[in-house]
């Protein structure tokens, strides 16, 4: 699949061949760097999952039926999949630094308007543009995490970065219903503007410039750069793994906890209980699973984690009514086998565009993680049934769907890292 490809220019790899051991120790501006990006991610997050466990609030306060909810918690992500396609041709001709800055002023706009929000239709509108800056974010954290660090530590790196989604789960969304408890469905929101206004301080003070890619001379038509970028061949392979790799994950979440209850038999006020070690255990697993891919190899990790997670699922997918020490052993494991996935994967797609395609290249890839989410979750929708007594059905079946993305994945993955390797990229 990358036999025919044209070998990439000296100066498109310069910062890949030349990278350090994986070892080595970060400068303090590094260190910054990565907690700033790791903070960033955890807003991002937060702000999407908090509207889930407000649900009965907002339904109570707006009048909301609960199809319409419904779209209030989708709408933000057809919104970011849009805004990273729109912004795709546009994210090479800038320096990261002022992109960051604008999408993440807009992000804290769109959430602060969430917070002061009146009805349901100024919520909708309020979503549509916290999603439209949002969505891209994440989209730039990957790009600069891309171009500050070489693929021989960015394993460690990407290993901080994505428990921003265990920290917001222990530590945020607790936060978060407890201030809707004492001040109303508002509260959360202003509290993630305000945490969001302080980062947003730190990148313009802090952060230095990242404009090393303005010297590649990017294609300076946003809609040919686009184009381009989507119809090169190991970039649309790159594209087809990461559709698969989040349906594999996603499949599951949407009815998780309906399952945990129904089908496992965890009291609904045990589940936190779940969530909070599963958390703590996610937290700790991420920067562990990024240090191991860095030492052992990216694709020998994920290939490991997908094994893991295979046999987790079928298990899982298969359970009956089983203590709740148990279930937290399996999700324990289970989320550890997620992050040896996840992370090393993450890596490995950063180091599939050369230096002048890196944003349009993430800006699509975040729109394709979005909209595949989205189709997860309907196909997931359609697979499982509810029997009269309340358990799920066909749980097992939609368990061997994700396997069977997760093996196709596995698949793509190879061809992925050996077509980087053939590169003389540093650091797989």
């Amino acid at each position: 699949m990358v036999q025919g490809r044209k070998r990439p220019e000296p100066h498109e790899i310069i910062m890949e061949a030349h990278s350090p051991a994986a070892d080595s120790p970060f400068s303090r501006y590094q260190v910054f760097v990565i907690g700033l990006l790791a903070f960033l991610q955890f807003t991002i997050i937060l702000d999407f999952m908090i509207l889930s466990p407000l649900g009965a609030i907002l339904m109570h306060d707006l009048s909301i039926p609960a199809a319409h909810f419904g779209l209030a918690v989708s709408v933000y992500a057809f919104s970011a999949g849009a805004s990273g396609l729109a912004s795709a041709g546009f994210a090479d001709r800038f320096d990261r630094k002022k992109l960051l800055l604008f999408f993440y002023t807009g992000f804290i706009l769109g959430t602060f308007l969430c917070g002061i929000a009146p009805n349901y239709p100024f919520l909708i509108f309020a979503r549509i543009v916290t999603g439209l800056f949002g969505g891209v974010i994440g989209s730039i954290v990957m790009t600069i995490v891309a171009d500050l660090f070489p693929l021989a530590k960015r394993g460690r790196v990407m290993g901080v970065v994505q428990t921003a989604f265990a920290a917001s789960q222990i530590l945020g969304i607790p936060l978060g219903l407890y201030l809707s408890n004492l001040w109303g469905w508002h509260a959360p929101f202003i509290m993630i503007s305000a945490v969001g206004l302080v980062a947003g301080i730190g990148i313009v003070f802090y952060l230095r410039p990242i404009d090393a890619h303005l010297k590649l001379h990017p294609d300076p038509n946003p809609f040919r750069h686009l184009f381009q970028t989507v119809s090169k061949g190991h970039y649309i392979q790159a594209f087809a793994a990461t559709t698969l790799l989040v349906t594999g994950g996603f499949m599951l979440m949407p009815f998780s906890s309906a399952f945990s209850v129904q089908n496992l038999g965890i009291p609904f006020a045990k589940l936190p209980v779940v969530y909070m070690i599963t958390g703590v255990f996610a937290i700790i697993a991420g920067p562990l699973a990024g240090r191991l891919s860095d030492k052992l190899g990216k694709y020998p990790l994920f290939l490991g984690g997908t094994f893991l997670t295979m046999i987790v699922v079928i298990i899982y997918t298969h359970l009956g009514i089983t203590p709740l020490w148990l279930v937290v052993v399996v999700n324990v494991i289970l989320f550890i086998g997620i992050s040896t996935r996840m992370i090393p994967s993450q890596a490995l797609m950063s180091a599939v565009p050369v230096q002048r395609d890196r944003g349009a290249f993430m800006s699509v890839n975040a729109a394709i993680q979005q909209f595949a989410g989205g189709i997860a979750a309907g196909v997931a929708g359609l697979v499982v049934t509810q029997n009269p007594d309340g358990k799920l059905g066909r749980y097992d079946i939609l368990g061997y769907m994700v396997v069977g993305a997760m093996a196709i994945t596995a698949f793509l993955m190879y061809f992925i890292n050996r077509g980087i390797i053939r590169r003389g990229v540093k650091g797989v």
